[in-house]
């Protein structure tokens, strides 16, 4: 293990994708949906969790027949998740038409060993892909059922032996998805057809032994040693098939990680919320799984693709709050991974590749949270700061650092370059080059008197004097209202999430702990969302206060509300209150400070 972070208890926290996307109200319970928060093997102690845990990036692969429709049926675009289009909530495809799609699947530019040196390139340590999604179509030679690549499509071959060839070459870890419990062209599964081809009631138990477990024991028996098996969904599928399934992996691959979305507990990590990345620290070993663009799948009008940047800033931040980072493409129907988005993974990895010790093997921020500028990874004696918004003035803050720094460096390709620093108050300061070093991030490397685990950070988010800070409701505590995670969809599938606090009763407040480098007057934008007219009020320890009334949406905005005054650095408390407004729809989500300069 490489910190304090990644205990060998492994501790789930379900938040995710449920199979309804229904009104808020209407929707299953995480739990169904991707498990239960009970994670019961200890993977370390069964000497197999060292893939996933030191090298904390992944490739995920959603890939199937979906593809091929990329997000189109009959002449109408379907705007979300492309691998849910045949599900009723979308196009509704019936089963045997969707079948027939198979007939025109023909991916001829599909080629392993290019997808697998994309991932090697890019940084990656494992590729996991879609032998079988919801749909019920198998990616790979299947003796269970004929709807499979190689006996109903014109491509005949399985890219599965393929990729898995590929990845043993180039060292690559391996793994698949499978849907369990899920299948909606399958009689019995879930979602699919009630009755089979004779008009006979179909059962779970059904598809369970005659599609589900053999198939399993196929990806688990004929692709040689797999690193993950990556079930999901298994809603209210009944433990004793679990147990079953999570036996046979251990039985044929027990190498193999499995994640929660196994259900009940059974997984080796958890496997958090979808395209999100946790904004405070999470001990155990876990995942979040996240997407180039905004379907997981392949969709024609999709050109939305994060850039290196934002693919690193992820990355670095999943690792710094102590998880391992999935990351996925879809290829087009014709096997290919999109061009900008592969580009983008590309120069991602020739940042990764020249520090590599700020990702693999890497540890949590003592912190526990991202700072404006970037974020904290630790490693060995060494703290490094992966700064993506270069201070203009050449000053970059370090708030509340107890710890003792040895010598404080610049990493660079061409030249490692000292720089000095001051203590002042609980804060540190580095003199930086005004121009930044280098692009999309410049790594600062901490080396510390005692062990990078054992920094010791004061409490107190710190307000910055040259960068904005956005105080989340998150890190906040509150009284007399409610603190609670909300997730919606912007498009189907694509969920966004916020833990905000809403249900305000008399006297209800949103406070922070802050520690205020420089004082002075900062512009205070609150984001929130409600009903009408809302009247906010916003104080300080000093006696300051600032109140407003703006309008709200339904959606979540930042609203200006005034110029706040601290008038002398060091820690104070901030607090927000609902002053007018519907007490019980008007959700804050977080309050932005902006020195004026």
């Amino acid at each position: 293990m490489t910190n304090s972070h990644k205990r060998l208890t492994l501790i789930m926290l379900s938040l995710a994708l449920t199979v309804s996307v229904l009104a808020q109200d209407k929707k299953e319970s995480m739990d169904k949906m991707w498990g239960s928060n009970d994670v019961s093997i200890d993977a370390l102690k069964k000497g197999k969790g060292k893939l996933f845990d030191e090298g904390n990036f992944g490739m995920f692969i959603h890939w199937g027949l979906y593809s091929k429709l990329a997000g189109q049926w009959k002449d109408k675009t379907y705007y979300g998740i492309g691998e849910w289009i045949m599900n009723p909530r979308v196009a509704g495809i019936p089963p045997k038409e969707y079948k027939q799609v198979a007939k025109e699947f023909n991916p001829v530019n599909f080629d392993a060993k290019k997808i697998a040196k994309l991932a090697k390139d890019a940084g990656m340590k494992y590729i996991i892909i879609t032998s079988k999604h919801h749909d019920g179509f198998a990616m790979f030679d299947s003796e269970a059922s004929d709807f499979n690549i190689v006996d109903a499509t014109p491509f005949a071959r399985d890219p599965m032996h393929e990729l898995s060839d590929a990845c043993h070459e180039l060292g690559l870890g391996f793994g698949f998805y499978y849907s369990h419990n899920q299948d909606w062209t399958a009689p019995g599964g879930n979602g699919g057809p009630k009755v089979d081809a004779k008009g006979k009631d179909a059962s779970f138990k059904e598809y369970f032994y005659t599609k589900c477990k053999p198939q399993v024991r196929e990806i688990c028996t004929n692709y040689g040693q797999i690193d993950f098996v990556w079930f999901d969904t298994p809603g209210n599928m009944k433990k004793e098939y679990v147990v079953e399934l999570v036996e046979l992996v251990n039985e044929l691959q027990p190498n193999a990680m499995m994640c929660s979305r196994v259900g009940h507990g059974l997984g080796d990590y958890s496997s958090n919320g979808d395209m999100e990345v946790p904004t405070k620290n999470i001990e155990g070993l876990w995942e979040t799984c996240d997407t180039n663009n905004d379907s997981w799948s392949y969709a024609w009008y999709d050109n939305n693709f994060k850039n290196p940047k934002e693919i690193l800033n992820r990355l670095v931040s999943t690792v710094a709050r102590g998880g391992s980072y999935l990351f996925n493409v879809g290829p087009t129907g014709k096997g290919e991974i999109p061009e900008i988005g592969a580009q983008f993974l590309e120069e991602a990895g020739e940042w990764i590749q020249q520090y590599p010790q700020v990702v693999y093997g890497a540890g949590s921020s003592p912190w526990g949270y991202a700072l404006p500028w970037g974020d904290v990874t630790t490693k060995g004696n060494s703290l490094f700061l992966s700064v993506f918004d270069w201070p203009s003035d050449g000053k970059l803050y370090l708030p509340g650092l107890e710890s003792e720094i040895e010598t404080a460096t610049i990493l660079n390709k061409d030249l490692n370059n000292a720089i000095t620093f001051t203590k002042e108050s609980d804060w540190v300061v580095f003199n930086l080059p005004y121009k930044k070093p280098e692009q999309p991030a410049t790594v600062i490397e901490l080396k510390m008197k005692n062990k990078a685990k054992e920094t010791i950070v004061k409490k107190g988010l710190g307000v910055y004097p040259n960068i904005n800070i956005t105080l989340l409701a998150e890190l906040g505590d509150v009284t007399n209202a409610k603190h609670k995670k909300i997730r919606w969809m912007e498009k189907f599938g694509e969920w966004k999430h916020a833990l905000q606090v809403s249900n305000w009763e008399e006297n209800g407040t949103l406070s922070w702990d802050v520690n205020v480098q420089e004082a002075g007057y900062y512009y205070v934008d609150l984001c929130y969302k409600g009903d009408g007219r809302l009247v906010w009020k916003i104080s300080t320890d000093e006696d300051v206060n600032v109140q407003n009334q703006q309008a709200a949406t339904e959606k979540y905005v930042n609203y200006n509300m005034g110029i706040l005054e601290f008038k002398k650095p060091g820690k104070h408390t901030i607090s927000v209150s609902l002053v007018d407004g519907n007490k019980k729809t008007s959700s804050l989500k977080s309050m932005l400070l902006k020195p004026v300069m």
